[in-house]
C-alpha cells in the first residue's frame, strides 16, 4: 500500500469514528431530553446518519436492531414523497406507519435533513417507542390497526424551524399524557439538529463538501467484508420450525435458509397465516429481526449500515403473520418479532453448529400498566395514566460461556430503574430478582428469568396490557442442553392470569411474573463442577437442582 493510500484509509477510519461520535451524540440527546422513560431510561430508541439516496451510513452503539434496522428501510419513504432537494433547513418529517417503519404505531419516526454550506448533505433519523399513541394501547386486543392509535402519515412536523402545531394538537388531542407525548416529539427534532450542527463542523474541519465520498467508502467495505463472511460459510439449506404460544393458539414459525457462495436468503415459507389479534409483524420489522440474528452469528463486527444490510435477502408470504397486510393489527408484534432470531439460530445450529447459543426467553416482558391517579378526595377518580417498564429473561447458552440472566437480547433495551419508574407512575414494585434454577441444565447453563412483582401504590385496582411469551412452551436446548424455565403469569393471591391480553386486578391484588430462563446448550454431565458449586453459592442454582441436573454433591 502507497503512503498516499495508506493516508486515505487512515482520514476516513478518523472520519468514520467521527461519524459514530456524532450518531452516539444524537443518541444521547435523545435520552436526556426526552419525557418518557421508555427513551430516557431503558434506551428504546434508535438514531442514525443516512446519504441522501437513503441509504443508512451510521448508527449509534444506543439503540435496539428493531428500530434502527427499519428505520434503514424506512428512510426511503421520506424521500419518495419528500426529495432531497426540495427540502430547507429546519424542516423535520414525521410518521408513525407501521408498514413504512418499524412496525407498529408506538414506534415514532422523525427524519431531519442535515445542512452545510447552503445544501442539505445527509438525513438525521431517530425512531422511538412512544407509551402513548391513543387506542386501546400496545397491547394483542386490537382486531385492526384503527383500535390500536392514531395514525401519522408521512407529513411535516416542522418547516423551515416552525412546528406544525396543528399537528401537535391533534397528537395532545388523541393520547392519555399529552405533555409526555408532546415532550418526546420535540426532543426528536432537538436530538436531529445538534446532530446535523456536529456534521457540519466535521465537514468543515475536514475540507468537505459533502457526505457522498465518505458513505460511498463505508458501505463498500462492509458490503465487501459482509459477503467475505458470508463465502465462508458452507453452501446449503436449512430449515428451522419454532412454535410458539400466541394469543388463544399456538404459532407455528418456519424458516428456510439458503446459502450459495456470498449469497445469504432466509424465506419463511410455511409459516401460519395473520390472526385477528395484534400479534402479527409486517415484513420491515420481520426483516430487522431477521438480518439482526444472521449477523449475530455471522458478519457480528462489521459495522452496522446498508452495505452490512444488503447481502441478506428475507422473505415471507403475504398475508402469513410476519408479512401482515394493512389493516391488520400489529400492536405488539415484538412478541413474535423477537423470536425471529431463535428461528434463524435453528436454521445455522445445523449448517454451523459449533457458533450457534441456543434458545432465549427472547420476547421482552414489558409491562403496561393502566389505572387512575389517586382523586382529589371528593369521590372522584384522578387522570388517567400509563406506565411501562421493561424486564428480560434470560438469554440461551453460548458455545463458550452461559447465557445471560436478565438479558434483554435480541431487544437489547436497557432495564429501567425502579426507583424511577415508581416516581413517574403511582405503582410500587415490590420484587424484582433474578429467578433461581429458571436457567436450562447444560454444559453451559441459559441464563436465568427474573421474578417481578408490582401495584398499585394505594392498593386499588388497575390493569395490565399483558404481551408475554415462553409460558406455554420454554426455550429449547441445544446439543443435549435442556430446557429454560418456561414463564408464568399471577397475582399475588394466586390466581393464574392469561399470558395475553387486556386484564383487570381488583383492589388489593398484585401482579406477579416469574419471566422464563434460557436453555441450555451442551450435556449436563460434562459441565465443570466448579461452575456448578459456583451457581450454588451465588444463589443461581438450588442444592437440590444442582444434584439432579448435574450430579452434584460437593
Amino acid at each position: 500500500m502507497s503512503a498516499t493510500a495508506a493516508l486515505t484509509e487512515l482520514r476516513m477510519q478518523v472520519i468514520w469514528t467521527r461519524l459514530i461520535s456524532i450518531v452516539e451524540e444524537q443518541a444521547q440527546t435523545l435520552m436526556r431530553t426526552a419525557f418518557s422513560t421508555t427513551v430516557r431510561d431503558a434506551g428504546d430508541l434508535s438514531a442514525a446518519l443516512f446519504d441522501l439516496d437513503g441509504r443508512l451510513v451510521a448508527e449509534a452503539v444506543t439503540g435496539t436492531p428493531g428500530h434502527v434496522n427499519s428505520m434503514a428501510e424506512g428512510v426511503r419513504h421520506f424521500l419518495a414523497k419528500f426529495p432531497a432537494d426540495t427540502m430547507h433547513q429546519g424542516d423535520h418529517f414525521i410518521t408513525n406507519d407501521p408498514w413504512l417503519t418499524a412496525g407498529h404505531l408506538h414506534d415514532v419516526t422523525v427524519v431531519s435533513p442535515a445542512f452545510h454550506g447552503g445544501k442539505v448533505v445527509g438525513l438525521f433519523g431517530v425512531c422511538c417507542h412512544q407509551v402513548d399513541i391513543g387506542g386501546l394501547g400496545q397491547g394483542p386486543d386490537g382486531r385492526s390497526i384503527y383500535e390500536e392509535g392514531l395514525q401519522i402519515p408521512l407529513m411535516k412536523l416542522a418547516s423551515a424551524g416552525t412546528i406544525n402545531q396543528d399537528l401537535i394538537d391533534i397528537l395532545c388531542q388523541n393520547v392519555r399524557m399529552p405533555l409526555q407525548v408532546k415532550g418526546d416529539v420535540l426532543s426528536y427534532v432537538t436530538s436531529n439538529e445538534a446532530a446535523s450542527r456536529r456534521l457540519s463542523a466535521m465537514l468543515a474541519e475536514f475540507a468537505m463538501p459533502d457526505l457522498s465520498q465518505v458513505a460511498d467508502y463505508i458501505i463498500a467495505q462492509s458490503l465487501e467484508a459482509t459477503k467475505a463472511e458470508i463465502a465462508k460459510l458452507p453452501d446449503g439449506q436449512w430449515t428451522s420450525t419454532l412454535v410458539i404460544d400466541g394469543y388463544d393458539k399456538p404459532v407455528t414459525l418456519v424458516g428456510t435458509l439458503t446459502i450459495a457462495g456470498d449469497t445469504l436468503t432466509m424465506d419463511y415459507e410455511g409459516t401460519d397465516p395473520c390472526l385477528p389479534r395484534g400479534i402479527n409483524v409486517v415484513l420491515n420489522y420481520c426483516r430487522a429481526y431477521t438480518v439482526f440474528g444472521l449477523r449475530c452469528v455471522i458478519s457480528p463486527e462489521v459495522p452496522n449500515n446498508f452495505g452490512a444490510l444488503e447481502p441478506f435477502q428475507v422473505t415471507a408470504p403475504e398475508g402469513s403473520i410476519l408479512n401482515v397486510q394493512r389493516p391488520w393489527p400489529v400492536a405488539a408484534r415484538h412478541v413474535i418479532g423477537q423470536m425471529l432470531p431463535d428461528v434463524v439460530f435453528g436454521c445455522l445450529s445445523q449448517a454451523i453448529p459449533d457458533r450457534v447459543p441456543a434458545e432465549g426467553s427472547s420476547c421482552l416482558w414489558s409491562v403496561q400498566l393502566r389505572g387512575n391517579l389517586p382523586g382529589s378526595g371528593n369521590g372522584q377518580a384522578g387522570e388517567s395514566f400509563d406506565a411501562i417498564f421493561f424486564n428480560s429473561g434470560g438469554s440461551g447458552a453460548r458455545p463458550k460461556q452461559d447465557g445471560l440472566s436478565g438479558t434483554a437480547f435480541p431487544s437489547g433495551v436497557r432495564a429501567m430503574p425502579v426507583e424511577v419508574t415508581e416516581s413517574a407512575s403511582p405503582i410500587v414494585i415490590w420484587r424484582k430478582e433474578l429467578r433461581t434454577d429458571s436457567g436450562g441444565p447444560g454444559e453451559r447453563r441459559g441464563g436465568l428469568g427474573q421474578t417481578v412483582e408490582v401495584g398499585m401504590r394505594d392498593g386499588s385496582g388497575f390493569e395490565v396490557l399483558a404481551m408475554f411469551e415462553r409460558v406455554e412452551r420454554p426455550a429449547k436446548g441445544r446439543e443435549g442442553g435442556h430446557d429454560g424455565a418456561a414463564g408464568q403469569v399471577s397475582t399475588s393471591s394466586g390466581k393464574a392470569m392469561r399470558a395475553k391480553g387486556l386484564q383487570a386486578l381488583p383492589t388489593g391484588d398484585r401482579l406477579v411474573l416469574q419471566i422464563p430462563g434460557g436453555a441450555g446448550l451442551g450435556d449436563p454431565a460434562t459441565r465443570d463442577p466448579a461452575r456448578v458449586r459456583h451457581d450454588v453459592e451465588e444463589g443461581m442454582i438450588s442444592a437440590e437442582a444442582a444434584r439432579s441436573r448435574y450430579g452434584f454433591t460437593g
